[in-house]
């Protein structure tokens, strides 16, 4: 999951009516969170509901009344220069509300100063949740040029904000009187959250700490720019050309169709084209015999941003290991880690470091047999060479069909795209009651890109779903969830619903056939469902708080937990159906694929954990700069006893997610979150998988509630007890 780049800006959190004073909620109101007694009914969806505006100026949609259905953005009607217009006039806009904020001579209330920053700078809002999902999902050089100008802007904005001497008063005396003010919970941890941000933000450091502070923050924006940049190009300048039918033994015909297609679009027509991104490279190392072009692809894909050229990101990414070491210096903490890990649900590094000591020792002493099981093969076959990286995903394949009957090209038939969306959808309806109808007349940003309404059983509308499912070269790699606009309940009481996305890279569709996704292709599909569940199902007020606004270390539990129904024998029957004849996926073959989740488990793990300690390991530096990132990473990995025969999930220079996304000591986090998620699971399995009173304690307690309470908290209210580790690693065969 990716949030978006600019954190403050889809925040909102700058001032608009800061002097009217008075309670935004009605006392008798105030008696409770409920969200629906704080709220007036929203009127009918389906009529169009524009979005009104501050200014109204002529040519630039993000100035005009978007007269959309839903309030939809118009795509269609938005180019690359409204953007940079539209960003200037909201700045100076929400400039002018911090002066006026922070020069009231009015009392400090929670309505006038925490409401009012919570409510602020809806210009800005709008112009960079359309932006920033655009700049990952479908960029272009005049976007990412933009993007450059924009980031340090919006980083200076952010220090107005919160190195604002007069602004961080006010906030301090609502903050200092808050046992007095009868605030509801998710009031209460708002006005802790915002006073803590603005003290983490660095409001309490003295005039010349603030200078430095501000001059780090500029140099970041501009450096995790660069280096997102920089692994896009990578991305999409590599390819391998093949000319020779022969190099094309073992691979699939679809996978050939899907190279020439490839080479086609690239000037090579004639010839097939296989690239870094996942759709291409991952089913050539799998099938192709020839071994050299397995290592060829793999040493390609490993090497992104490690090449010495324009787009080398290994000065960059120790450039803003470096910076971020000495603004926690400058903030008072030991490291990056630490001042991270603060907020978040493990507070510190030494409690992730415990967790990962619990797993690495079992999965990597599961990866070592996995790697002797391959290398027996290899040797049986009469293979005169010792098992390599490049060769893992090549023998596990023929380790699945030789000891568990598991044949890719068997399985994926009864996996299609559409079928596999059809049971997302089932078991959204069965958990949640929600309906989907698809929609073919709302605005979209790509031709790709599928819409649908979500309705509960009563037919009220819920939200508005987009899918964005195939790979190309102005979408970056990965799979997310975002928000063009996240449910919240404005100043007036209106209710605003939810417009998700989900963005995924799988391969398009050559000729009459459709896309047939891997196992694991589609329960990203239901990985990704469980952020969007996440955001449409939100029942909160702030949207600062909505739906996916939680800790990290604790946002990818919910997505975590979605995998597990897509396994379900009940499930399957429903979705997994064969593309040609129909036929429901034979239960033998469910027990075949049930039985063989555990194998290479050893790889996944160790591969992710690897990652996990270099993104660690880069966050817990002094504020000394890294004179070799490859030197670097090889010593952690070598301390830590990593195979030979395993690289991390990521290296260092196309770690996109800790230094360019928002995962900078905290890549932990999915394993953090799969611990509540086989724990929680473990309560469907006990209950069962559609158990209605489960599903309501899970929406009642952690779907809906968004961050307005502690996380371990909510997931105790749901559970009953703490997560157990102990269904983690059962999953994942790591223990009996």
């Amino acid at each position: 999951m990716n949030k978006l780049a600019i954190s403050f800006a889809v925040s909102a959190v700058f001032l608009t009516a800061c002097d009217k004073g008075g309670e935004s909620v009605k006392k008798e109101e105030a008696k409770t969170a409920k969200v629906e007694q704080t709220t007036v009914k929203v009127q009918d969806d389906m009529k169009k509901t524009p979005v009104k505006p501050d200014r109204i100026e002529g040519g630039n949609p993000f100035f005009m009344v978007w007269e959309t259905p839903f309030g939809i953005p118009p795509f269609d009607k938005i180019e690359n220069k409204h953007y940079k217009e539209a960003f200037d006039v909201a700045i100076k806009k929400a400039k002018e509300e911090i002066e006026m904020a922070a020069n009231s001579t009015s009392e400090a209330t929670f309505a006038n100063t925490i409401e009012a920053l919570e409510y602020g700078g809806k210009d800005l809002t709008r112009v960079a949740n359309v932006f920033f999902n655009l700049t990952s999902a479908h960029t272009n050089s005049e976007l990412q040029g933009i993007s450059r100008k924009v980031g340090p802007l919006l980083s200076s904005l952010n220090d107005d904000i919160n190195l604002n001497p007069k602004l961080f008063a006010r906030v301090k005396a609502v903050y200092d009187k808050r046992n007095e003010l009868g605030l509801r919970a998710d009031q209460m941890k708002l006005l802790e959250d915002r006073y803590k941000g603005f003290v983490r933000g660095g409001a309490e450091l003295s005039e010349e700490q603030k200078g430095k502070l501000r001059e780090l923050n500029q140099k970041l924006s501009e450096l995790t720019i660069q280096f997102g940049e920089n692994v896009l190009a990578e991305n999409n300048n590599w390819e391998m050309v093949l000319e020779n039918k022969k190099d094309l033994v073992g691979l699939p015909q679809n996978v050939i169709d899907a190279a020439a297609e490839t080479a086609k679009k690239r000037g090579h027509e004639g010839k097939w084209v296989f690239t870094t991104h996942r759709p291409s490279k991952n089913p050539f190392l799998i099938y192709s015999t020839n071994r050299d072009l397995r290592e060829r692809i793999y040493q390609g894909y490993i090497n992104r941003g490690d090449n010495d050229n324009a787009n080398d990101n290994k000065e960059v990414a120790a450039k803003i290991a470096a910076l971020r070491s000495q603004k926690a210096t400058l903030m008072g903490y030991k490291n990056h880690a630490d001042f991270i890990l603060e907020s978040r649900v493990a507070k510190n590094a030494d409690n992730v470091y415990k967790l990962l000591d619990q797993i690495w020792p079992a999965a990597i002493k599961q990866a070592q047999n996995e790697v002797a099981l391959m290398q027996k093969m290899i040797d049986e076959e009469g293979g005169d060479f010792k098992f390599r990286a490049s060769d893992w995903r090549h023998y596990s394949e023929k380790i699945l069909k030789a000891d568990y009957q598991i044949d890719q090209e068997i399985v994926k038939p009864y996996f299609s795209l559409e079928n596999s969306l059809q049971g997302v959808f089932y078991i959204a309806n069965k958990l949640y009651g929600m309906n989907f109808k698809e929609r073919f007349d709302l605005p979209t940003y790509h031709e790709d890109v599928r819409t649908f309404e979500v309705r509960d059983p009563q037919g009220e509308l819920i939200g508005i779903y987009l899918t964005d499912f195939y790979v190309r070269e102005s979408k970056r790699g990965g799979a997310w969830m975002n928000s063009y606009r996240k449910q919240y309940v404005d100043q007036n009481g209106k209710f605003h619903k939810p417009i998700i996305v989900n963005v995924l890279n799988y391969p398009r569709p050559v000729g009459d056939e459709p896309t047939l996704l891997t196992f694991d292709q589609a329960s990203t599909l239901f990985h990704e469902f469980g952020h969007a569940a996440h955001g449409f199902l939100s029942n909160g007020v702030y949207p600062s708080q909505t739906g996916t606004s939680v800790p990290r270390d604790f946002v990818e539990f919910p997505s975590q937990v979605h995998e597990n129904w897509m396994t379900e024998p009940e499930v399957l029957a429903q979705f997994a159906k064969h593309y040609k004849t129909g036929e429901v996926i034979p239960q033998e073959l469910v027990e075949k694929i049930q039985a063989a989740s555990k194998f290479n488990q050893g790889f996944a793990t160790t591969e992710y954990m690897a990652a996990t300690l270099l993104d660690l390991a880069w966050h817990t530096i002094d504020d000394g700069e890294i004179r070799d990132a490859d030197a670097f990473e090889n010593k952690v990995l070598e301390k830590y006893g990593l195979i030979s025969e395993i690289a991390p999930r990521y290296r260092t220079t196309y770690f996109s997610h800790i230094f360019s996304g928002g995962y900078s000591a905290g890549y932990y986090s999915y394993i953090w979150s799969d611990i509540f998620g086989a724990d929680a699971y473990q309560a469907f399995r006990e209950n069962g998988i559609f158990d209605e009173k489960t599903a309501k304690a899970f929406v009642d307690n952690v779907l809906s509630k968004g961050g307005t309470e502690d996380p371990l908290t909510l997931y105790k209210k749901f559970r009953g007890k703490e997560a157990d580790p102990k269904y983690l690693l059962k999953s994942r065969g790591l223990i009996d």
